[in-house]
């Protein structure tokens, strides 16, 4: 039976195509254990089935051993170019078996430059086709999808192909090229390292490096302050000297001496009434920043929460740098759908009883999608998907609200012909500000109701020594931001440059600081190529890129281009190979000793580092074997030095990160009081386990970890099931040592930690 063989992206649009255009029933079927969909619309027999992301990879055509220059390159099954893409096989073999019965081919996969290379791919390998008709959709709603499959185009979108293809050709030369030289230089050094670099992961490396370098060459400059704190009509008010930052320290004392014991009233007060318009649409940069100022989420998890509430049919396409949101969207529709959802409800109606809905858009435009939308369907999520969804919907909401209306107020204080400036923002109509809700950040300080004229008591007028503080690092966030900016890199390859980045050990932290090595790379290829690096030269090839896209360029001439501006480069690296491979090994074994650092050695004066075994990794000794001094470490979660003594036994503290959870800092000594629970007391507390009591009859019984003591399975490894032990029976603090910790500090203080090392064995997942 012939048929018109659908093709999407993933396996979750696959069934929500099937069921959007299905008249009737959906029937699902399997090739190879690979789930796909027949269904009917309107008379006409359709096949729906699926990639699973790209099927296809670039390699090498002819392998020539590891060295440089390459550029024989072809497309391959993903999964004889990695073996983590092994599954991908069967959807293939699936693809090619359901291409054979087919009479017309259409790609339904996600509507930019990356889903136009999946779907190329698989209609001219799997397909064995030339072209294919083309839906083009935001969501993967019904009436969107099925209106999308109606106006299909008759072609591929050949300009969004042609420069999807080409980039990852040119992303593929410089990566595995620049890649292999920087690791082949240490090679030749002596040791082995793999490095790696790209045409973005470069300029991007340099970047954070050059804001290292600017933090590091920073000079403070004392300046002074001079506050007066005082009460006007019952409430406390804080005014700063109209000098603001004082220079000269004389200056000050000269002020402080005149205004000593001196009468203060008030000399002026101006109020300005402004108003605050509604936020823009979220693109996915902005949406990126805004949840994780408001959610801790980092770009890469947001993205990757984004496209499962895609999948779900939620919202709208994430990738998109969109700030627009057309009247094609149909808004009365969304909202009358998110009426629906009870904690949106009055929000959604309220918008509804207006006579026009226009949102505040911003700037900036997308030629695929708009920007990102609740499509007013819903379905239970929970974590940080709920908190995502709440994100983006409020935002939705807030770009039809009405301005809100803030109040600024500066009450200008003489003491002595000497002016104080007291400065306090309110908010008198809330307007937009009620649909954010809790993801409205600002400042409330509402001025006490003086007139002029009148006296103001003063408690204390007192100068502050302060210093001129350099400048903020980026987060993983603000990063993405700045490559934005600089138009490096795509909406879609941002978050995953600066992952690269962490995950070559050329930065750290969240507060992102370059690493030795980062610093050292960067410096090397600066001093002899620095090409690899060049903003420029990058942002070149993303123009060129966006006028194949635009049909006004080949993508053949400016690979010709890339081909030979990266022969030249890696001519003139060869020649340096060894100075280039000798500066970087110097500086991943500085940033080695350096990361591996945890103390120094409680048996001799030597200093504790992190080591791996065969068992895995552990603390010992530098001065091994003249010192044998070794501590155990949990399997999983980044650990470093906290650079502090355990209180009990002075013993070193480390911290310990685990993806997903808060930090927490431990003595590393298994014997430390910290960690000794009241025995007796505690077998007071086994008692059968409640997950497998009927079934392995286990019993909890007192474990203990690097973490402390905890109750435990009798059955594990069978049984995993653990509790925490009651408080009386954990170890108390020393008497007078509680002020000895930050308030942050005690937050993360988890003196139990018991269920920590049963979850790692559990879950397998490492931080790391």
């Amino acid at each position: 039976m012939a048929y018109e063989l659908v093709i999407t992206e993933k396996p979750q649009s696959a069934k929500k195509i099937a069921d959007a255009l299905a008249d009737g029933k959906v029937t699902k079927d399997a090739v190879n254990a690979v789930p796909f969909y027949r269904i009917n619309h309107k008379g006409h027999d359709i096949v729906v089935s699926s990639a699973v992301g790209h099927l296809y990879a670039l390699a090498e055509s002819e392998k020539k051993g590891w060295t440089y220059p390459v550029f024989n390159v072809e497309w391959k099954p993903a999964s004889q170019v990695s073996k983590s893409a092994a599954f991908s096989s069967k959807y293939i073999t699936a693809l090619k078996k359901l291409s054979a019965d087919a009479k017309e081919f259409t790609i339904a996969t996600d509507y930019d430059i990356e889903g136009e290379v999946i779907g190329l791919n698989v209609i001219r390998y799997a397909c064995k086709k030339k072209d294919a008709k083309r839906m083009k959709f935001s969501t993967l709603t019904k009436d969107e999808l099925r209106k999308a499959y109606d106006n299909a185009s008759k072609h591929l979108d050949w300009g969004q192909a042609n420069a999807g293809e080409t980039r990852h050709i040119l992303d593929y030369y410089y990566g595995i090229n620049l890649s292999r030289a920087l690791s082949l230089s240490v090679k030749a050094a002596g040791s082995f390292k793999v490095l790696s670099s790209g045409r973005v992961q470069g300029p991007a490396l340099k970047i954070i490096v050059d804001k290292e370098k600017e933090i590091k060459a920073f000079k403070p400059v004392p300046y002074w302050q001079i506050e007066l704190h005082g009460k006007a009509k019952d409430r406390n008010i804080l005014a700063i000297h109209e000098e603001d930052k004082f220079w000269e320290k004389k200056k000050a004392d000269k002020v402080m001496e005149k205004t000593k014991g001196q009468k203060a009233f008030v000399k002026k007060i101006e109020k300005k009434i402004f108003k605050q318009l509604p936020p823009t649409p979220f693109d996915l940069t902005s949406m990126q920043m805004e949840a994780y100022k408001c959610l801790r989420l980092s770009p890469k998890d947001t993205l990757a929460t984004a496209q499962n509430l895609y999948l779900a049919g939620l919202i709208s396409y994430p990738r998109t740098s969109s700030q627009k949101l057309p009247p094609s969207i149909e808004y009365r529709k969304i909202l009358q759908e998110i009426s629906h959802q009870f904690y949106y409800k009055g929000f959604a109606e309220r918008l509804l009883a207006k006579s026009e809905l226009k949102p505040n858009e911003g700037a900036k435009s997308d030629p695929a999608h708009p920007s990102i939308y609740p499509t007013g369907q819903i379905t239970e999520i929970s974590g940080r998907e709920a908190k995502l969804y709440d994100l983006i919907v409020r935002r939705f909401l807030s770009t039809f609200g009405d301005p809100a209306v803030r109040e600024a107020v500066e009450i200008s204080i003489d003491v002595n012909k000497e002016i104080f400036l007291a400065r306090g923002v309110r908010t008198i109509e809330r307007g937009w500000h009620e649909f954010y809700g809790p993801h409205v950040k600002l400042e409330e300080e509402e001025m006490p109701p003086v007139k002029e004229g009148e006296e103001v008591h003063v408690d204390k007028i007192l100068m502050l020594d302060k210093e001129t503080q350099p400048p903020r690092r980026y987060t993983p966030a603000s990063i993405i931001k700045e490559l934005e900016k600089r138009e490096l890199g795509t909406k879609a390859t941002r978050a995953s440059i600066v992952d690269a980045l962490y995950n070559r050990g050329y930065v750290i932290d969240k507060a992102i600081r370059a690493t030795d090595l980062g610093i050292k790379t960067v410096e090397t290829l600066e001093k002899y190529c620095p090409q690899i690096l060049d903003e420029e030269l990058t942002r070149h090839f993303e123009v060129e890129m966006e006028q194949i896209r635009e049909e006004k360029k080949k993508g053949e001439k400016v690979l010709g281009e890339a081909k030979e501006l990266l022969t030249k480069i890696l001519k003139n690296f060869k020649t340096k190979e060894k100075e280039i491979g000798k500066g970087l090994l110097e500086a991943h074994i500085e940033s080695r000793a350096k990361e591996s650092y945890i103390g120094k050695c409680p048996n001799c004066e030597g200093t504790l580092e992190v080591r791996r075994g065969k068992f895995g990794r552990f603390i010992a000794c530098n001065n091994y074997p003249e010192c044998k001094t070794t501590f155990s470490l949990p399997a999983f979660g980044l650990v470093k030095s906290s650079n502090k003594e355990c209180l009990q036994c002075k013993h070193a503290l480390i911290t310990i990160q685990r993806k997903g959870k808060r930090p927490q800092e431990i003595c590393i000594n298994p014997a430390c009081p910290s960690k000794k629970v009241d025995e007796a007391k505690a077998k007071l507390e086994e008692k059968p386990c409640p997950k497998c009591k009927d079934t392995l009859g286990g019993t909890l019984v007192v474990r203990k970890s690097v973490y402390g003591s905890f109750l435990g399975c009798s059955k594990y490894p069978k049984c995993r099931h653990t509790e925490k032990l009651k408080e009386e029976l954990l170890p108390k603090a020393p008497e007078g040592k509680a002020e000895d910790l930050s308030s942050e500090e005690v937050e993360n203080k988890d003196p139990v930690g018991a269920e920590v090392e049963e979850e790692e064995a559990s879950d397998g997942e490492s931080f790391e």
